[in-house]
């Protein structure tokens, strides 16, 4: 998994998992793998969350994340404490998700897919069908939104950032954080009213 990619899990000092992240940071800035180790294995599983939430595949967010950890490891004498660290780690993986996003090819269009051959229809309960297929469709009404919209209401939705954090991660004002969460909702609950 993850934590195994990137550098080895800590064991040398216990105590390294004890201390705050921008400690650990300025460690692993200065050559401490474990102190690195234990930031990888601390916010590995928020990241996936969100990369698989923006990417839609597992495959393309451990992907991403992992790519992620390797740019934070490489810039990580650049980190400037201004921020949090978890706040940093979220820009970089948005940022990759995005950059691996627009490289996708576009999606190919429904009409064009056959559709797959009925199964037992006592083979499946009913409510786990209607459970993946609201699931589906919020999986689509969020590719719909656009990108900032998306990632802000990933993450405050999914990964309970607050809203000064958020536009952290995005570059942007609280008030445009808001702004796009609000509308981001509003289409959302347009999209999802069939399903309540």
């Amino acid at each position: 998994m993850i934590e195994n990619a990137v550098l080895p899990t800590p064991g040398r000092d216990p105590s390294v998992g004890d201390l705050p992240d921008r400690l650990l940071a300025v460690r692993a800035a200065e050559g401490d793998d474990d102190s690195f180790a234990v930031l990888v294995q601390r916010h590995s599983q928020s990241l996936l969350t969100l990369a698989r939430c923006m990417l839609g595949n597992p495959q393309d967010a451990e992907e991403a994340v992992q790519d992620a950890f390797i740019s934070a490891w490489r810039h990580l004498p650049e980190y400037r404490h201004g921020a949090e660290f978890h706040t940093w780690l979220y820009r970089i993986t948005v940022n990759r998700c995005q950059t691996m996003r627009r490289r996708r090819p576009p999606p190919v269009p429904l009409d064009t897919v056959a559709e797959p051959a009925a199964g037992d229809a006592w083979s499946q309960p009913a409510r786990a069908a209607e459970q993946d297929a609201a699931t589906a469709a919020l999986s689509c009404a969020l590719a719909e939104l656009d990108a900032g919209q998306r990632v802000c209401w990933l993450l405050r939705e999914v990964q309970g950032l607050p809203y000064g954090e958020i536009a952290n991660v995005t570059r942007t004002g609280e008030q445009t954080v808001r702004g796009r969460l609000f509308r981001a909702r509003r289409s959302l609950q347009e999209a999802m009213g069939p399903w309540r």
